[in-house]
Protein backbone atom coordinates (compact mmCIF):
# COMPACT_ATOMS: atom_id res chain seq x y z
CA UNK A 1 0.00 0.00 0.00
CA UNK A 2 1.41 3.38 -0.97
CA UNK A 3 1.61 6.08 1.67
CA UNK A 4 2.42 9.71 1.09
CA UNK A 5 5.79 10.82 2.44
CA UNK A 6 5.64 11.55 6.16
CA UNK A 7 8.61 13.33 7.69
CA UNK A 8 10.15 11.22 10.43
CA UNK A 9 12.48 13.95 11.62
CA UNK A 10 12.56 17.69 12.10
CA UNK A 11 15.61 19.94 12.41
CA UNK A 12 15.84 22.21 15.45
CA UNK A 13 18.88 24.46 15.85
CA UNK A 14 20.76 22.33 13.35
CA UNK A 15 20.02 19.06 15.17
CA UNK A 16 17.85 16.30 13.76
CA UNK A 17 15.08 15.28 16.13
CA UNK A 18 12.34 12.69 15.82
CA UNK A 19 8.98 14.12 14.81
CA UNK A 20 5.80 13.52 16.77
CA UNK A 21 3.82 10.53 15.50
CA UNK A 22 1.51 11.82 12.74
CA UNK A 23 -1.36 9.47 13.62
CA UNK A 24 -1.88 10.95 17.09
CA UNK A 25 -5.06 13.03 16.93
CA UNK A 26 -4.30 16.70 17.59
CA UNK A 27 -6.73 16.84 20.53
CA UNK A 28 -4.93 13.87 22.10
CA UNK A 29 -1.41 15.17 21.36
CA UNK A 30 -2.23 18.51 22.99
CA UNK A 31 -2.29 16.93 26.47
CA UNK A 32 1.18 15.35 26.41
CA UNK A 33 2.53 18.47 24.69
CA UNK A 34 1.14 20.64 27.49
CA UNK A 35 2.72 18.31 30.09
CA UNK A 36 6.00 18.36 28.14
CA UNK A 37 6.23 22.14 28.22
CA UNK A 38 5.32 22.27 31.93
CA UNK A 39 7.94 19.63 32.69
CA UNK A 40 10.59 21.56 30.75
CA UNK A 41 9.77 24.66 32.80
CA UNK A 42 10.04 22.53 35.96
CA UNK A 43 13.49 21.30 34.86
CA UNK A 44 14.64 24.90 34.40
CA UNK A 45 13.24 25.95 37.79
CA UNK A 46 14.85 22.98 39.53
CA UNK A 47 18.21 23.77 37.95
CA UNK A 48 17.95 27.42 39.02
CA UNK A 49 17.20 26.26 42.57
CA UNK A 50 19.87 23.54 42.41
CA UNK A 51 17.23 20.98 43.44
CA UNK A 52 18.48 17.69 41.99
CA UNK A 53 15.51 15.65 43.25
CA UNK A 54 12.98 17.99 41.61
CA UNK A 55 15.07 18.04 38.44
CA UNK A 56 15.04 14.23 38.28
CA UNK A 57 11.25 14.15 38.65
CA UNK A 58 10.80 16.82 35.98
CA UNK A 59 13.17 15.07 33.57
CA UNK A 60 11.21 11.86 34.08
CA UNK A 61 8.01 13.72 33.12
CA UNK A 62 9.75 15.13 30.02
CA UNK A 63 10.75 11.60 29.02
CA UNK A 64 7.24 10.21 29.59
CA UNK A 65 5.70 12.97 27.46
CA UNK A 66 8.20 12.50 24.65
CA UNK A 67 7.61 8.74 24.61
CA UNK A 68 3.84 9.32 24.51
CA UNK A 69 4.32 11.64 21.52
CA UNK A 70 6.54 9.09 19.76
CA UNK A 71 9.63 11.29 19.99
CA UNK A 72 11.53 8.74 22.10
CA UNK A 73 11.43 4.98 22.51
CA UNK A 74 10.65 2.66 19.64
CA UNK A 75 10.31 4.72 16.46
CA UNK A 76 6.62 5.22 15.64
CA UNK A 77 7.14 4.16 12.02
CA UNK A 78 8.36 0.75 13.23
CA UNK A 79 5.29 0.09 15.40
CA UNK A 80 1.94 -1.23 14.23
CA UNK A 81 -0.99 1.14 14.73
CA UNK A 82 -2.28 -0.67 17.81
CA UNK A 83 1.07 -0.35 19.62
CA UNK A 84 1.31 3.34 18.73
CA UNK A 85 -2.18 3.93 20.08
CA UNK A 86 -1.41 2.06 23.32
CA UNK A 87 1.81 4.09 23.71
CA UNK A 88 0.12 7.48 23.46
CA UNK A 89 -2.90 6.45 25.56
CA UNK A 90 -0.71 4.99 28.34
CA UNK A 91 1.60 8.00 28.31
CA UNK A 92 -1.26 10.48 28.44
CA UNK A 93 -2.89 8.56 31.30
CA UNK A 94 0.39 8.44 33.25
CA UNK A 95 0.97 12.16 32.79
CA UNK A 96 -2.60 13.03 33.78
CA UNK A 97 -2.39 10.83 36.87
CA UNK A 98 0.78 12.61 38.01
CA UNK A 99 -0.69 16.04 37.42
CA UNK A 100 -1.65 16.51 41.07
CA UNK A 101 2.08 16.33 41.93
CA UNK A 102 2.66 19.53 39.91
CA UNK A 103 0.24 21.67 41.87
CA UNK A 104 1.70 23.79 44.68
Amino acid sequence: MWRPHVARYIVVNGRRRRATGPEIPEKVAAGPRRHLMAARRAVAAARRNEDTAAEAVARSRVHTAKVALGERGTPWWEQPGTERRLRWEAGAAELDAGRSEEAP
